[in-house]
């Protein structure tokens, strides 16, 4: 029996049963632009691949956990992203965003002193929690998981327009709520001058 394993829940399907054509179909499709993406997080091919690998095997051991519903080039690319942050985590590093978010907060403020810094990205941090639940799914997938506009509207199943739509809603209403001095903050860690953005359309 052949499957077709571009389609996607016949892909996962056939990956929950433990079909191991499936699994390869999966290596051979996604490492290479997992690796480059991967190497986009380290900067190191090495450790990338390493990354990568994990991925592959933990999804094989996880198969059965799979939900056809969900798009696979979706997960793997979170996959990837989470076990980059496991990695930093192992080594008692801070999380990468984490990092980011203090060395650009450190670069803005203009009392540098670490309680101040904190509570910089307190503020950024709860104003992000509270968008609206879909708008803060959209923005979190694309700004901290990493995922484009494309793979999001895949993973959602929603068009790319909504997507776009929704990140400028995110970041009007982040500026609306923060003030025009965190502008800064949000060129510099999401490399976004919300300024120049155009928020008439923000449904």
């Amino acid at each position: 029996m052949t499957w077709d394993f571009n389609i996607n829940s016949v892909l996962i399907d056939q990956l929950g049963k433990g079909n191991k054509k499936a699994y390869s179909y999966l290596v051979e499709n996604y490492n290479h632009r997992l690796c480059v993406y991967a190497n986009s997080l380290v900067n190191d091919p090495a450790k990338a691949q390493d990354i990568v690998q994990n991925v592959f095997v933990k999804t094989w051991e996880r198969r059965h956990t799979l939900r056809t519903n969900f798009s696979i080039k979706g997960f793997m690319y979170r996959a990837v992203h989470n076990e980059f942050i496991d990695q930093y985590r192992s080594t008692k590093s801070l999380m990468a965003l984490e990092q980011l978010y203090m060395d650009t907060l450190i670069q803005f403020e203009m009392q540098p002193e670490q309680q101040k810094t904190k509570e910089l990205m307190k503020r950024v941090t709860l104003a992000i929690d509270d968008l609206p639940p879909r708008c803060k799914q959209i923005f979190v997938l694309s700004k901290k998981e990493g995922l484009d506009n494309i793979e999001i509207a895949e993973y959602l199943e929603i068009s790319r327009k909504t997507v776009e739509n929704q990140i400028t809603k995110a970041f009007a209403l982040l500026r609306e709520k923060l003030g025009k001095k965190y502008e800064t903050v949000f060129l510099l860690i999401f490399g976004v001058d919300t300024g120049k953005i155009n928020y008439s359309r923000r449904n």
